[in-house]
């Protein structure tokens, strides 16, 4: 009798443990965009890790900035097209090392908008009431990634998916973006 209730304690410790593992990513996903909505700069300070972050924005953009010139061939051929390619990166990473803050973080989870580098007054979180018009899809990448995608249902060609990553057992931060445009 004794020996059945150490091994109902045990499998029920192991499924508690197992499901709260699980679910963590989704816990930390839905304090993201609480804070994200409710503007609270200090919340997402301690759910967002700026400095990887801010280097996953700057390969996106990046990315992006190189496909429009794939895009436009007349700029990419051109001199200035190409100098432009150069400097670009330097100039992409010192915007986003000086633009992106919670308020942008917030402002793009509300959005479902990559933030503009080149803009330096970005709109306060609380401005856009469009915040029911973002469909949310969540699902594991692997076992230490978890990511939210959202889409504007205006613009469902375009998608922003913010990746979360494990830290620790249940701790999850939120460490890159993934700039999805379907749009030619």
């Amino acid at each position: 009798m004794v020996k059945k209730n150490v091994v109902g304690v045990v499998v029920a410790a192991v499924v508690a443990f197992a499901v709260a593992w699980a679910a963590s990513p989704v816990l930390a996903a839905q304090a993201l965009i609480r804070a994200a909505r409710a503007g609270d700069a200090d919340r997402l300070e301690q759910l967002v890790d700026f400095p990887a972050l801010r280097q996953s924005l700057k390969d996106e953009l990046t990315t992006e900035l190189a496909a429009h010139l794939r895009r436009n061939p007349d700029m990419a051929d051109s001199r200035l097209g190409g100098l432009g390619m150069i400097l670009a990166p330097m100039l992409l990473s010192g915007a986003v090392d000086a633009t992106v803050t919670p308020e942008v973080v917030a402002r793009m989870v509300t959005t479902a908008e990559a933030p503009d580098p080149t803009v330096r007054d970005q709109p306060e979180p609380g401005d856009d009431a469009g915040d029911d018009d973002i469909h949310q899809a969540w699902g594991y990448r692997d076992l230490n990634a978890f990511a939210v995608t959202l889409t504007d249902r205006d613009h469902p060609d375009q998608r922003l998916a913010l990746s979360l990553e494990r830290r620790g057992l249940f701790a999850w931060k939120l460490a890159a973006v993934d700039i999805q445009n379907d749009a030619v």
